[in-house]
């Protein structure tokens, strides 16, 4: 759980160093289901992002996902309203809220910013022993 949020999936790119985040995030957080590694979350656009999240299933609220710059950040303010995101450091952590029933609706979603976390932010909302985890 980050910030009482809780994934009903984790996406990652098959890139080694995203696998190692999101397996460290997903033992540090809990999460029980299967990390999902793709190569489409490696160098890809913020459009193909987007449509690929528009094609999950509908069964999963909260999705996390492990990719790379300025690919995420560009797809992040794709999908906000009005605030945007000028840096997504390495660690940042964005959640994004959207107003859909299905995921295949985001290609019209306007979404708005939950919160956005920098990584030295993590030492006051990770206990010692998680953020050790991360910073492997």
């Amino acid at each position: 759980m980050l910030k009482g949020i809780t994934p009903d999936l984790i996406l990652s790119s098959c890139a080694l160093r995203a696998q190692e985040t999101a397996d460290s995030l997903a033992k540090a957080i809990g999460f029980k289901g299967a990390v999902h590694y793709l190569k489409e979350l490696y160098l890809t656009s913020p459009d193909t992002l987007k449509e690929m999240l528009s094609m999950q299933e509908d069964e999963h609220d909260t999705l996390f996902i492990i990719g790379h710059n300025p690919q995420l950040r560009d797809l992040v303010n794709q999908l906000l309203d009005a605030e945007q995101i000028s840096k997504l450091p390495t660690m940042g952590v964005v959640a994004v809220n959207f107003d859909i029933a299905q995921w295949s609706e985001l290609d019209t979603a306007v979404g708005t910013l939950d919160f956005f976390i920098h990584p030295k932010q993590f030492t006051y909302y990770m206990p010692q022993q998680i953020r050790a985890t991360l910073e492997r």
